[in-house]
């Protein structure tokens, strides 16, 4: 068997690309056991905004303004933004953060970030189609350009980091409604440019057929793993035993995740024809899935750069949180329901979406790269919303946590508080840096934050 650069099972006219196994860069005289491992960046986007008084420190026993819903985010503003005093702080996990407790010193909160903003687009639709765009509303106005518009964040550190991966950028949504609620604009964070958006994938089995090219060889055999399991026993002869280990975990990963699509495939063909199919799917799983997919194309070396939207924007679909709520709720409706103690059934989903962030520290951290360190310590792993407050559509003082050490450059464990206002595209520019791009700046950024570098 020939072994090169980025190594390879083949049969049958497929094609399974390994992950890096550095005994076998020794063997063939190739470098790889040497070779750096590649960044990796996932900008996760939480939708429908956040319950911000279980989020901000020193906001759950503070005195808030009434939620007043609606389309009202201008008329609160001053009274409802934080005035920060900018430094760095110890890390401070409200209750909303604490499924992240085991891994304080793997990540960084930020708060004090804003968005520009623009009347004329749907704020739901606004907050996901111009999360990462690429123009700012005046820069579109002064340009004659329809708003949202450019490449997103992604595409340019794509452009820049994809000539090494199959895909310079990978998109996924875990909106498991097939059918059309709301645009697309709604279930999209990522654009190749003016008016031509990079449709995220929803559904596991394509998302799978996409990285394994499924489609062409289902006809020669059952499955992957059947597929290269004669290769693999082979293979495994010329491996150190990390090596060995390294390929049986991988191996492992992509046979269970095939029987997790099984299993997602029979439970949607038993369900009631009278129930929306997509309701009963339970919401950890199916988030669960579609992280470990995008973790095999990481270590496969199929693309470095990923959007995951944890759920779409608005749309009014009901849903099952497994674990949270006897009956499939609507995660939208129940922003605008938060007075009283109504905040605190919202805050549920909230933790139910921490607790997935949670899945995707641990798996990168145990997952193991060429030079024996983790996909984690070369990842950044931006996990935020589009909206600061659900319930006033607010584009200011936006949550975000940052993971990941980007390959030593992030010192973290921190809770770093900007500027009031400080502008969110200035994050972006920082990431681009981070993973290697040579920019000065982007969208309306007014500089980078330092306070993020070690």
């Amino acid at each position: 068997m020939k072994l090169t650069r980025r190594n390879f099972l083949r049969t049958s006219g497929a094609t399974l690309a390994l992950p890096s196994l550095p005994s076998l860069a020794r063997a063939d005289g190739a470098s790889d056991a040497t070779t750096k491992p590649s960044k990796k960046l996932v900008i996760a986007y939480l939708p429908n905004g956040i319950v911000r008084r279980c989020f901000f420190p020193g906001e759950e026993n503070a005195d808030l303004p009434d939620f007043i819903g609606g389309f009202e985010a201008d008329k609160v503003k001053e009274q409802r933004r934080l005035k920060n005093a900018p430094g760095i702080y110890p890390l401070e996990l409200t209750s909303t953060m604490q499924p992240l407790a085991q891994y304080t010193e793997d990540i960084t909160l930020l708060t004090g970030l804003d968005r520009t903003y623009k009347d004329g687009q749907d704020v739901h639709a606004q907050g996901a189609s111009c999360y990462l765009t690429s123009v700012s509303p005046d820069q579109a106005a002064a340009l004659g350009m329809a708003y949202p518009n450019g490449r997103t964040l992604d595409q340019v550190i794509g452009d820049e980091l994809g000539q090494a991966t199959i895909f310079n950028t990978l998109e996924i949504s875990c909106n498991g409604f097939t059918a059309g609620k709301e645009p697309i604009e709604f279930d999209n964070v990522s654009w190749y440019g003016p008016g031509k958006i990079a449709p995220s994938i929803r559904e596991p089995q394509k998302l799978y057929d996409r990285l394994f090219l499924r489609e062409s060889y289902r006809q020669h055999v059952a499955d992957v793993t059947d597929l290269v399991l004669a290769d693999a026993k082979t293979l495994s002869r010329r491996l150190t035993p990390d090596d060995r280990h390294t390929l049986d975990e991988f191996m492992e990963m992509i046979r269970g995740i095939e029987l997790r699509i099984e299993k997602m495939d029979r439970m949607l063909a038993d369900v009631d024809v009278r129930v929306p199919k997509n309701e009963v799917l339970p919401r950890g799983e199916y988030i669960r899935l579609q992280m470990d997919l995008m973790l095999l194309a990481f270590q496969m070396g199929i693309t470095n750069v990923c959007t995951f939207m944890i759920g779409p924007e608005r749309w009014d679909a009901t849903l099952m949180y497994e674990g949270v709520f006897d009956q499939p709720v609507q995660h939208h409706n129940m922003t605008h329901n938060q007075k009283g103690d109504g905040y605190k059934e919202l805050q549920k989903i909230d933790i139910f979406h921490m607790q997935q962030y949670a899945y995707l520290i641990r798996r990168m951290k145990e997952i193991q790269e060429s030079d024996g360190s983790t996909m984690l310590d070369n990842s950044l792993i931006a996990f935020g919303a589009g909206l600061g407050d659900g319930a006033t559509h607010q584009y200011y003082d936006l949550p975000m946590i940052v993971a990941g050490k980007a390959q030593g450059q992030i010192k973290q464990g921190r809770f770093i508080k900007m500027p009031s206002g400080t502008l969110n595209s200035n994050l972006w520019l920082t990431i681009a840096q981070l993973m290697g791009l040579e920019l000065n700046s982007y969208a309306d950024s007014s500089g980078v934050i330092s306070d993020l570098w070690t």
